[in-house]
């Protein structure tokens, strides 16, 4: 698992109680300590007095360490009452994610004292951050041993991991979108002024010229040829269309390491049939398994969405581009995820019955033999989140949803699952009603929490069903 490094800023109060405020931040420490997924810079007792941070020497110490460390997120814990202005001078020198949190009051002092109040200084950090217009989610007023707590900063983890690899992305766009496919329509103006991403252009011409100069021999070319037919059974597809797929893997592969690419949207119908004499299914499916991200049809949002989903996710599993495709014809809140044959190998129900052969549908078009490279199998049950990113009049909002895939004894095309949903008429309404398209990313595991999350920070409006 990737491990997100956060910055943990335990602000104290004098004249509140020290010794309580030293104890708290060592018990947080412990638990951050035990949390999967995350690493943990704060000022030791040798940068700051007990570690503690309760006045603006304080705050340039810890903006200075954290520069140096580069924290993807900050925790600001009152460890007491807390020192608003210190609180809210890092999170705004560093422009990062922050997550606040209060600590639970201890027992009187004998004398009938409070020790802490951090219940009430926590208010005026979050105050302080507010009137500055810095995001925040806040995680409550906590002992840093309880489970809960644990939840809120591993999901804001992972909405730190998402925004520090979406902001500044580079996508590349593959060919030209399908001409009938308005759904599929970018706005890199949005792109550049809202995220400061870069969509590169890549011509499909200039691709299937570098995908044949590989030669046939070359040990990457034998050694992607040899990977291919170990996970699939190829039998259904002729030796020149192998070679053919394995050529146009590398040249991709290629894009992504020299054009610095986060993900990839790929023009996938009908240029590549025509002019290259394949389907590029497998080898999006293939792509997205090694973390290289690529969508079908030239829909860069897409890809976006399932760059956001594999950062959420810690990259411990791979998305799958999907189409909204049928609702069941028996079963209710129950619909058909599934798209071409571009699912990872990795995302099989049956790793024994994955086949690579003809695309269903392009053979239809361009005849059986120009249309083989779709890679086809049922994906494995499991709760999975569905995500899907739009753009209208410069404005973003993210569909966040929930489902679980069910076993079917069902034979389909394609790389497919059966998904159930608590209510498919609602989410069926809200995607009609909402102007979202009918392509989704869907990934395995509830990372639901930590996509809202990441919009937050990135000012995205979020749609949850």
């Amino acid at each position: 698992m990737k491990k997100i490094r956060l910055g943990f800023v335990p602000t104290h109060r004098y004249p509140f109680d020290e010794d309580w405020a030293v104890e708290m931040r060592q018990r947080c420490l412990n638990a951050f300590r035990r949390m999967e997924g995350v690493e943990v810079v704060a000022p030791s007792v040798g940068l700051l007095h007990n570690g503690l941070v309760r006045d603006d020497y304080g705050a340039k110490v810890t903006i200075d360490l954290f520069a140096q460390r580069d924290v993807q997120g900050i925790l600001i814990g009152t460890m007491t009452f807390g020192d608003e202005l210190a609180a809210a001078s890092v999170a705004e020198a560093l422009d990062l994610p922050v997550l606040v949190f209060g600590t639970k009051e201890g027992p009187f002092t004998p004398d009938g004292g409070r020790r802490s109040d951090s219940f009430c200084g926590t208010l005026s950090v979050t105050s302080a951050l507010y009137r500055r217009k810095i995001p925040y989610l806040f995680a409550g007023i906590v002992w840093p041993e309880e489970e809960e707590f644990k939840r809120r900063v591993t999901t804001f983890a992972r909405a730190c991991a998402a925004v520090r690899g979406f902001y500044g992305a580079r996508v590349g766009m593959v060919g030209l979108r399908p001409e009938r496919f308005e759904t599929c329509f970018t706005n890199e103006v949005a792109l550049i002024q809202r995220f400061r991403q870069r969509v590169v252009q890549i011509p499909l011409h200039e691709v299937f010229a570098r995908a044949n100069e590989w030669p046939e021999g070359d040990h990457r070319v034998v050694a992607t040829l040899e990977e291919i037919k170990r996970e699939a059974n190829c039998a259904a597809c002729s030796p020149e269309a192998l070679l053919k797929a394995a050529r146009l893997e590398l040249a991709l592969q290629r894009y992504f390491q020299e054009r610095d690419l986060a993900a990839m949207a790929v023009s996938c119908w009908n240029d590549v049939q025509e002019h290259y004499g394949i389907c590029a299914c497998s080898t999006l499916s293939r792509l997205t398994a090694k973390g290289l991200l690529a969508s079908c049809e030239v829909d860069v949002l897409g890809a976006l969405t399932m760059l956001v989903q594999r950062l959420a996710s810690l990259e411990e599993t791979v998305p799958h581009f999907i189409d909204w495709t049928i609702q069941h014809q028996e079963l209710e809140n129950v619909f058909l995820a599934w798209h071409c044959g571009n699912a990872p190998a990795c995302l099989a129900a049956d790793p024994h019955r994955v086949v690579l052969r003809e695309q269903a549908i392009m053979s239809t078009v361009v005849g059986p033999e120009r249309a083989q490279g779709a890679i086809e199998f049922q994906l494995k049950p499991g709760v999975v989140t569905i995500c899907r990113l739009v753009e209208y009049d410069g404005e973003f909002k993210m569909l966040i949803t929930n489902g679980e895939i069910i076993p079917s004894e069902d034979r389909l095309r394609g790389s497919w699952a059966w998904v159930r949903v608590p209510d498919l008429a609602k989410l069926y309404r809200t995607l009609a009603e909402e102007g979202f398209i009918h392509h989704a990313s869907m990934i395995h595991g509830d990372i639901a929490d930590a996509v809202e999350a990441f919009c937050k920070f990135a000012g995205i409006a979020v749609v949850r069903v």
